[in-house]
Formats: structure tokens, sequence, C-alpha cells
């Protein structure tokens, strides 16, 4: 039985943590490192380490002390473009909590890693106060990506079928802050 610590990100995680989530860019999306998409990959500690509205967890696999998956959260509303202008007015920067690189490792799938690190985000975006709404895109192609986000929110915009010619194919979520 794994046994796993969730935490905020320390400065002995980050190298962990940016392997856990360069892994699922090229392992589990096929685009790997597109610098324009991922510098937040590369550096997050300036993206969700420093600003103080900000959070990058992780968890930890207490057995052998590595990073078995991660999740970020972050101010920033989605940008248009590359999203529908309605949908970055609708998640404003500043006022939007935008759940970002929630990732685990393969072979820690499957024992809730990433329900517990999402509570532990929308719990500090709660503390936080300045909130009004919780935002996150997914692609449905990712394995296991569509899934939990159905059970926590609601699909605000499915590009395959909301977008004339398919967008680029996310669904968005807007998940409850209550």
């Amino acid at each position: 039985m794994h046994e796993y610590c969730i935490r905020e990100a320390a400065e002995a995680d980050i190298d962990g943590a940016r392997a856990v989530m360069l892994d699922a860019v090229y392992r589990d999306f096929g685009t790997g490192y597109v610098p324009h998409w991922h510098a937040d990959i590369i550096d997050p500690v300036p993206f969700y380490v420093t600003p103080p509205r900000h959070t990058l967890l992780v968890a930890v696999d207490e057995r052998d002390g590595t990073v078995a998956a991660t999740a970020a959260l972050d101010a920033r509303g989605p940008a248009h473009p590359p999203n529908p202008h309605w949908l970055a007015e609708r998640f404003p920067s500043g006022e939007t909590a935008q759940l970002r690189r929630v990732y685990v490792r393969p072979e820690h799938r499957r024992r809730g890693l990433a329900r517990q690190l999402v509570d532990g985000l929308l719990e500090f975006a709660r503390a936080d106060g300045g909130y009004r709404s919780v935002y996150l895109h997914t692609y449905p192609h990712s394995p296991g990506a569509l899934g939990p986000w159905k059970a926590l929110g609601k699909a605000v915009c499915d590009e395959r079928e909301d977008v004339p010619g398919g967008g680029s194919g996310v669904v968005h979520f807007e998940i409850p802050l209550t």
C-alpha cells in the first residue's frame, strides 16, 4: 500500500514536479514541450510558488520521496485567443482560479491523488477570498481526463461540438467554488 503526502511544493520538490509535468505533455498529450504553452513547466516557481494567490501542490510517495502527482492554481483566466472570446470574458483574470497541471504518473493512478490535490486547490481558492469562479480545461484524449472533471463540475464549452470546425477539441469546465 502506497502512502502519499499531499503538500505545497517545496524547493526540493520542483525538479520532481517538473518531471511529472514534462512526462505528461510528452506521453499523454503527444505534443512534447512547446515553449509558448509550457513555460510554467520548465520554471514553475515564478508561476505557482512565488505569487501569493497561486500554488503548486504535489503528492509525494512516502516510500521513496518521489513526486507522484502535481496540481497547480493561478489567477489567470483563459486567454483569447486561442480560447473563445466569450469564455475569456466569463472567467476573467484576477477573479478566476484556474486549475492547471493536474497530472498523475501512470503507476500512481486510480488511487485518488488527483481528487485529493484538486480538493487542496479548491480549499486554497476558497481561503483566498478573491476568487469568484474556478475554471479548467482538458483534452478528452488524455487518459482519465473527462470523468473526474464531469463529476466535479460542468462543461461550459466542448470545442468538439460548440466551436465551428471543432476548435482545438478542448473541453472547458467550471467547478463550484463552494
